[in-house]
């Protein structure tokens, strides 16, 4: 098989940029203008993914795997927390606010790992999250449109991120998928679990529910073509880890920082999010610690590289000594 050209590789992580900001913003958007029901807008979501794989598979862009649905439970359950909880972070914050918090999960996951799965972390690494905490208090604290209800949705949403994306590896490993074998049968298992959990916390049938005859054309629009995007976001993900080198992978990590950067400048822009002097600086220090984080691990990955790359060139000169 070909390798992609670097022109399409680069067309794809300009993709995944743009969707991963406008899915975000255009979220806002629909929670602001429409108060469209945030739960239930999470399952429409898993929902349109379902059907975007259906049609991936159609196209052979991957072969279907099958796995244990009991297995799968706890995978899809931790899915649809964190997406729910990081939505209604999103509907209750500032997005900007909401950005910030996203960080940390980074911290929250080497938490975790060190605690429950004795990993260990070097000095530099921990050292990173310093500033990421910090910076991440700065900014939620002083934040002009503070919300408790908002950070304490943005918390949970960190710590079942954080435990999702653990998870994830592991499942992975377990059953020999790959993340779009994963996802395809964990979207419609967790859009399924969701329909028993609407009823409960949002209404169905007449003002605000789903089924009802206030929503305009336009917010039906909106509320669709955030599930395309949403799809796009993880189709795009995908190809890049799936397709592509690791120092592809690098540059898409690195292309994660320009993601931040322009998401929380879309927020003030759009919504006309106030932003205190104390809050950029916030912002500027959980930046650092995130850019240090990156840079550290990277060393770190290149450093394991480097001897087993000069062991393998050792031991094939030692091959054609002996012959």
């Amino acid at each position: 098989m070909a390798s992609p050209s670097q022109g399409f590789v680069s067309l794809c992580l300009g993709l995944n940029v743009c969707c991963s900001i406008v899915i975000v913003l255009l979220n806002k958007w629909v929670y602001v203008t429409y108060k469209f029901p945030n739960i239930t807008l999470t399952c429409l979501h898993f929902l349109v993914t379902s059907l975007g794989l259906v049609c991936c598979r159609q196209f052979g862009m991957f072969q279907p795997k099958s796995l244990p649905i009991i297995k799968m439970l706890p995978l899809s359950l931790t899915f649809c927390g964190f997406v729910v909880f990081t939505n209604l972070s999103l509907q209750n914050n500032t997005v900007g606010t909401y950005q910030i918090c996203k960080c940390m999960t980074t911290p929250c996951i080497i938490v975790l790992q060190t605690y429950f799965y004795h990993k260990s972390f070097s000095t530099k690494v921990k050292l990173t999250l310093i500033p990421i905490s910090i910076g991440v208090f700065l900014n939620s604290y002083y934040d002009i449109k503070f919300s408790a209800i908002g950070i304490t949705f943005a918390t949970v949403g960190v710590i079942v991120t954080s435990l999702y994306q653990v998870w994830v590896g592991e499942k992975q490993q377990e059953f020999q998928v790959n993340s779009m074998q994963l996802l395809y049968y964990q979207a419609p298992l967790s859009a399924f679990l969701l329909l028993f959990v609407i009823p409960w916390f949002e209404p169905v049938i007449g003002e605000g529910g789903i089924i009802s005859n206030n929503w305009s054309v336009q917010a039906i629009c909106a509320v669709l073509m955030t599930g395309v995007v949403a799809f796009c976001v993880n189709l795009s993900i995908f190809w890049i880890i799936g397709n592509t080198s690791p120092l592809t992978c690098t540059r898409y990590n690195m292309v994660g920082h320009l993601k931040f950067c322009m998401t929380l400048l879309g927020g003030y822009l759009i919504f006309n999010d106030p932003i205190r002097m104390i809050q950029l600086g916030g912002i500027f220090l959980t930046l650092g610690g995130v850019l240090s984080y990156s840079h550290f691990k990277l060393e770190e990955a290149r450093t394991i590289k480097l001897p087993l790359s000069k062991r393998t060139t050792d031991e094939n000169k030692g091959r054609k000594t002996i012959l």
